[in-house]
């Protein structure tokens, strides 16, 4: 196995390994996949990778707190640096007055990962939604919703955005998502950039 492709199983193997401790409340072993100054940009949350697992603790006391179901991240490798995508689908199980429902938020997040005398850590990670659907968790049952309820939210992440919203994490209107292809090439072409550009292992 060559550098590049030893380098996408070991990118591969930290983004999954972030996610799935972030599910199970591994804060510990959360934080060991984060350099110092990383950053997290997604959609209840825009900060420094610490601050976000403190949130996210106090999160998961609240149980607003999704999990993710993963797909195999494409990995580009460049020296020191590498860039993944990662799609994913966020899904939480809520009341809607007495009913019971499911919200999967489709998405995918993007990473930018560096080598460092400890292993490849993440730097940053942005999130770019698609599409996200609430149904009823029981067959038979009807959600007490309207259209209203959710006019005027965006249809990349409607459905997110109201969920997440009533449980007191209010989401902005100017994220990432399909249904503003423009913002999307721009992070596309930063990312890209930033991998192509001269790096040097961090220490």
């Amino acid at each position: 196995m060559n550098q590049d492709a030893e380098a996408v199983v070991a990118v591969t193997a930290l983004l999954l390994r972030e996610r799935q401790s972030r599910d199970r409340a591994r804060w510990s072993e959360m934080a060991a996949c984060y350099t110092a100054d990383a950053t997290i940009a997604m959609s209840w949350f825009d900060g420094s990778a610490a601050d976000f697992i403190e949130r996210s603790r106090s999160m998961d006391v609240g149980g607003s707190r999704g999990v993710h179901r993963l797909s195999p991240p494409a990995v580009r490798v460049h020296g020191d640096r590498a860039w993944a995508e990662l799609p994913l689908v966020i899904e939480f199980r809520t009341d809607v007055a007495g009913v019971q429902a499911d919200l999967c938020s489709f998405a995918r997040s993007q990473y930018r990962a560096v080598r460092t005398d400890q292993g490849w850590r993440i730097q940053a990670i942005t999130s770019v939604y698609e599409r996200d659907t609430l149904t009823p968790a029981v067959p038979g049952t009807t959600l007490p919703l309207s259209p209203e309820d959710f006019a005027g939210r965006r249809p990349s992440y409607r459905c997110l955005a109201w969920h997440l919203g009533r449980n007191g994490y209010p989401i902005p209107g100017d994220l990432l998502g399909d249904d503003r292809p423009d913002g999307v090439s721009g992070q596309l072409a930063a990312d890209l950039q930033w991998l192509h550009a001269d790096s040097i292992i961090n220490h």
